[in-house]
């Protein structure tokens, strides 16, 4: 909790910094890939988190990555005051704000639909416009294939899961016909 409330703030901050510069697609864009590209190298991320490990070799380290990726000046200093506070590893946590901020900001909402079977686009697009009418917002719609849901669809909305899946659904018979013997 106390890294999440810490994490916030500094999301905070360098959202504040985009929203005065009127970068903050762009800044969360390379915030999003800088982050990505540390969570999908556990053993960077192990390293980073470590305290064994000085402080000038995780500097080291983070300064090779930002020669390597296309990321603005604003954007690497802010991922360096994170390697200097010794806060680097709750980049993913900082990343996670920033953008419920933007989204905040832009209007938006997240949308993630899994489904065992792929969506017609029409159908897709049908699902998108019902989630933007209900919400008020434009919808950035994810769909992911899990065919062990049988049937049926599960649409997660920001915080909010509806759980319309067959799976669950006998899941929910089988309790009640289990309660009623």
């Amino acid at each position: 909790m106390i890294s999440s409330d810490l994490a916030k703030r500094y999301a905070r901050a360098f959202f504040d910094i985009a929203v005065e510069e009127g970068k903050i697609e762009d800044y969360g864009r390379e915030l999003a890939a800088f982050a990505s590209l540390i969570v999908q190298n556990k053993a960077l991320q192990e390293f980073l988190a470590n305290p064994i490990f000085e402080l000038k070799s995780k500097k080291n380290v983070i300064e090779e990555l930002l020669g390597r990726t296309r990321i603005s000046g604003r954007t690497a200093n802010f991922l360096r005051l994170l390697v200097d506070k010794q806060r680097i590893n709750l980049l993913g946590e900082v990343e996670n704000a920033y953008r419920e901020f933007m989204d905040k900001s832009l209007k938006k909402v997240r949308v993630s639909v899994k489904t065992p079977y792929p969506l017609t686009s029409e159908l897709e697009g049908a699902l998108k416009q019902r989630v933007a009418e209900m919400t008020g917002k434009d919808v950035e719609m994810t769909v992911e294939d899990d065919a062990s849901l049988i049937g049926g669809l599960i649409v997660r909305v920001g915080d909010t899961m509806y759980d319309g899946s067959i799976k669950t659904q006998l899941g929910n018979m089988r309790k009640l016909l289990g309660e009623e013997r």
